[in-house]
């Protein structure tokens, strides 16, 4: 039997990469723009911020991500109420798809999520110095980068613009989904409960920030046992509950003091610690870093002039 192959083609080939970025921005942060022949994204993960393109303006919010083409001129504002967490990414490509993505604002689903988050994830291996400074103009690669990091980098980005077209692509012009089959979800009935149950967990904490939550408290409250509670997290977050819990209270923290309304007493009081200086420790521990030095650290990078160092 002779076999005859196909040649694989590319409708969408990202080249070069320019910038990957994660920032936490301080809610009074502005960038006055620039352009730049490449292709750029701004995908917001937490809060809003008010984007410029072109001659046009609009409130970016929690899953939506903007394409700027290239030349565009494009700024961005915070301010909107809460702190901004955006993941920004700009690069080269060639390929049919991306004439569909100029001047697009689309919404992302939780399998784009996992794709961006594997991105920045293994960008934190790959690329040298901070994903925070929203002013680095050239990357560099780690001397212990893994192997393949980069193909991973650039195959999870072809991904995501090929799944945000297939998905838009069948919305009319009037904003209704045409037909399009289906699939029935991939997983077991174990994995859906799972699912749930964790959704249901987190919902719970997210409630409860301000509360001192017991492991006691959490299985009473959403009727579990400790042991299917603990292994659970384990599986999904490869911590214990109580840590997971104690991260979620800091990043809590981390958004209260980017919104500049409240100082570091009265944070420590809305999230239900039981001193300051506990507060202090608890988010040195996590962060690495004081609340004073997170603060100053976050609004020094943000306020850098763009032509500075």
């Amino acid at each position: 039997m002779e076999y005859q192959g196909i040649r694989m083609t590319d409708t969408i080939r990202i080249g070069e990469l320019y910038s990957l970025h994660y920032f936490e921005y301080m809610n009074s942060f502005y960038f006055p723009g620039e352009s730049h022949p490449f292709w750029e994204f701004v995908c917001v993960d937490k809060g809003d911020v008010t984007i410029g393109a072109g001659d046009r303006s609009f409130v970016l919010k929690r899953g939506q991500i903007a394409f700027h083409e290239p030349d565009e001129f494009h700024w961005v504002r915070a301010g909107g109420g809460i702190a901004p967490n955006l993941i920004v990414i700009s690069f080269s490509c060639t390929g049919s798809l991306m004439e569909f993505f100029r001047g697009r604002v689309l919404s992302i689903n939780e399998s784009d999520r996992k794709l961006l988050a594997r991105i920045v994830k293994e960008a934190q291996t790959f690329l040298s110095g901070r994903l925070d400074d929203p002013y680095q103009t050239i990357l560099s690669v780690r001397k212990d980068a893994p192997a393949g990091a980069s193909q991973i980098i650039r195959t999870s980005l072809e991904q995501l613009l090929i799944s945000l077209y297939r998905r838009h692509i069948g919305i009319s012009a009037a904003g209704t989904q045409m037909p399009h089959p289906v699939l029935p979800p991939d997983k077991t009935t174990k994995e859906n409960a799972d699912e749930e149950l964790f959704t249901k967990i987190i919902d719970y904490l997210s409630a409860n920030l301000a509360a001192h939550v017991t492991i006691e408290d959490i299985c009473r409250d959403n009727l579990i046992g400790r042991s299917r509670l603990q292994k659970l997290f384990q599986e999904r977050c490869s911590q214990g509950i109580i840590e997971y819990y104690s991260g979620m209270k800091i990043d809590a923290a981390k958004q209260l003091i980017r919104n500049e309304e409240m100082n570091f007493t009265q944070i420590s009081e809305k999230l239900g610690y039981s001193s300051i200086h506990y507060f202090s420790r608890q988010f040195k521990k996590i962060t690495g870093m004081t609340p004073s030095e997170y603060a100053s650290s976050i609004k020094a990078m943000a306020d850098r002039h763009h032509s500075g160092d």
